[in-house]
């Protein structure tokens, strides 16, 4: 009967050994700046710093904020004003204050206990920081391949299901983002160029600033992907640049989105509320062809969760003929359902294409 103890009593302890090993073992992944990240097995919490989107597209890989500890006070804004907040009130909770403008305040930091705090491939310094304090950091691109907000979403999930196996939705995601690509290209690929779209994006407005994407942000993938063209494609520096309305009036936009990194709706452009700018003698306002680009779990205009709804719904705003028979919120409705498993209601679904206007006046990093 002791000989039993004595067995029953070692293989418990083997167990807890086990168990004990498990939970501090670790896998390798390698991020968007080519770094091999040891991350946990096992994650509970997660802090993302300045890669703004993604903790919109960890809740929806996830159908839960839960596990997100921390994250910008920018993308809480967006959260707080879009669906996300409403879908899931707990992101709500996450803290903001580690994060002083574009720093991240490392004791504070710490206080959050996160398994994996997300940063910007852009910012390798921070990285660096993260790195050196014992964190595991991981880096995330928005620009790596091209501003392609299709490919980049895919492969930002590619990586989250590397980070959690066990939440694997890479082919799911790629497999939709695909076809709602290919959909799109089919039924724009035979417009003559006299009649194709010629688009403007408002990145940021105000009294005293209009920025646009030139050949190399994300506005100008968006415009070939639906068969338009980037007014402003002759500009080849990086990111959102500054123009002025002689450019614009040069340029004469045929259509023109306007994104949620700033407050201004399509009727302020028609009223000429901003500053003392005059739209009149824009095609695309005359014509009433200004629209304001949805907020769904972020703002659309970046790579995010909503990125093959958000392709679709540009494409009927700018081709409402060619896709008329795409109904973008039964769309969004099934996208969601299929893909990530989350329930929206018509209703939900709709309000991403009517946004609020208070989600503004940041800069993307």
């Amino acid at each position: 009967m002791k000989k039993f103890a004595t067995l029953i009593t070692l293989i418990l302890c083997l167990c807890l050994a086990v168990s004990a090993f498990a939970e501090g073992a670790t896998h390798d992944v390698t991020d968007h700046a080519g770094n091999v990240v040891a991350v946990p097995n096992e994650i509970d919490s997660v802090v993302v710093t300045d890669i703004l989107p993604l903790p919109s597209v960890l809740t929806v890989f996830f159908d839960s904020a839960e596990i997100i500890k921390g994250m910008s006070p920018n993308s809480m804004a967006a959260a707080a004003n879009g669906l996300l907040g409403q879908i899931y009130p707990e992101i709500l909770n996450a803290n903001t204050t580690f994060m002083q403008g574009a720093s991240v305040n490392a004791e504070e930091l710490m206080k959050l206990e996160p398994d994996v705090v997300f940063y910007s491939a852009s910012n390798p310094e921070l990285g660096k920081t993260l790195t050196n304090a014992g964190f595991a950091a991981v880096a995330i691109s928005v620009n790596k391949w091209e501003y392609n907000t299709i490919e980049t979403l895919n492969n930002w999930i590619s990586l989250l299901s590397e980070i959690f196996p066990d939440n694997d939705k890479t082919e799911l995601v790629a497999k939709y983002s695909e076809e709602a690509y290919n959909l799109v290209q089919e039924r724009v690929a035979n417009i003559p160029d006299e009649e194709r779209q010629r688009a403007f994006f408002i990145f940021t407005y105000n009294d005293t600033m209009l920025q646009t994407s030139g050949s190399s942000f994300f506005g100008h993938w968006w415009a070939n992907a639906i068969g338009c063209k980037n007014v402003a494609e002759e500009i080849t520096a990086d990111n959102a640049v500054t123009v002025n309305m002689e450019q614009v009036y040069a340029w004469n936009p045929s259509i023109i989105f306007i994104t949620n990194f700033n407050t201004v709706k399509p009727e302020d452009l028609m009223n000429n509320a901003v500053g003392n700018d005059d739209w009149s003698a824009v095609d695309a306002v005359a014509n009433g062809n200004v629209h304001k680009m949805p907020l769904g779990m972020y703002r659309s205009y970046t790579p995010g969760a909503d990125t093959p709804i958000t392709l679709l719904w540009l494409a009927k705003a700018a081709y409402p003929e060619l896709f008329a028979d795409i109904d973008i919120a039964a769309k969004t409705v099934e996208y969601y359902r299929d893909v990530f498993g989350v329930e929206l209601t018509e209703e939900q679904a709709s309000s991403i294409f009517n946004p609020p206007a208070i989600v503004g006046d940041i800069n993307l990093d």
